[in-house]
């Protein structure tokens, strides 16, 4: 079942020169897949996402999620089917200081009114699973950036959206914190079946991902599947790198 349907999508930014950023791209993303993307900065490839996140609206094409064109929905409705139908996961987690871990990954349910016990019930549930209950009653400021990054991870999920967008998730974490954030998402991704699409510098991010797009100058450059294990994948991953140029500095090899 078709999850994702972009079509043709382009994206221009008008100024004194208009300058276009996204060219034309297609991609269609089934359910349950884990879609990494990748390209030298200025690609178009956080542009694309910030397009399928409805936070961007395409200059012309059209982009479905479950068979809806968000982009065509009146704001107050557009606010309901992010809320319900989409997570987010940033590079800076952007959790709420002021709230404590709980809070912070309840927020999603506070905003659909679901009652206090389920939400208390919920977020426990999924803090067990991500190895983060020990912190629920501390403050964002008094945990780890990878600890921070889990429990982005549970307020993004726990009002389970049919698909999950990551904006560099590990890009602020060292390599320890990075496994233990994309293992988590890889268990998120097969065993609650949720759609997963993820930008990243890190090739070591992207080999968790059973597909990876490499956009280039605004148009989809290439794409590969894993065949064998993922240190294979791996490889194969850092030989398109390789391949498309651009500054190497800005990739990160990471350790498989």
């Amino acid at each position: 079942m078709e999850m994702l349907n972009v079509r043709h999508v382009v994206k221009t930014y008008e100024g004194k020169v208009a300058t276009p950023v996204l060219k034309g791209i297609d991609l269609t993303v089934e359910q349950g897949e884990f879609i990494g993307i990748m390209g030298p900065s200025g690609s178009g490839k956080t542009t694309f996402l910030n397009t399928v996140a409805t936070i961007d609206n395409p200059t012309s094409g059209e982009v479905f999620i479950n068979g809806i064109n968000p982009h065509l929905l009146k704001k107050e409705k557009l606010a309901s089917f992010r809320r319900r139908e989409l997570g987010f996961v940033f590079q800076s987690f952007n959790l709420l200081h002021t709230l404590t871990v709980e809070e912070n990954i309840m927020l999603p349910l506070t905003l659909e009114g679901v009652s206090v016990k389920k939400m208390k019930r919920d977020a426990n549930e999924l803090a067990e699973r991500l190895g983060i209950s020990g912190i629920m009653k501390k403050r964002t400021y008094e945990i780890s950036g990878g600890q921070m990054q889990r429990v982005a991870i549970a307020r993004a999920i726990i009002h389970r959206p049919k698909l999950v967008l990551a904006d560099e998730p590990t890009g602020n974490l060292d390599s320890k914190a990075s496994r233990d954030v994309m293992e988590t998402l890889e268990d998120i991704n097969r065993n609650d079946g949720a759609t997963m699409m993820m930008v990243t510098h890190d090739a070591f991010a992207a080999s968790y991902c059973s597909r990876v797009i490499f956009i280039k100058d605004g148009v989809m450059y290439k794409e590969i599947r894993p065949t064998s294990n993922r240190q294979v994948f791996f490889q194969q991953i850092m030989e398109v790198l390789a391949i498309m140029g651009g500054d190497q500095s800005e990739f990160s090899p990471g350790r498989v």
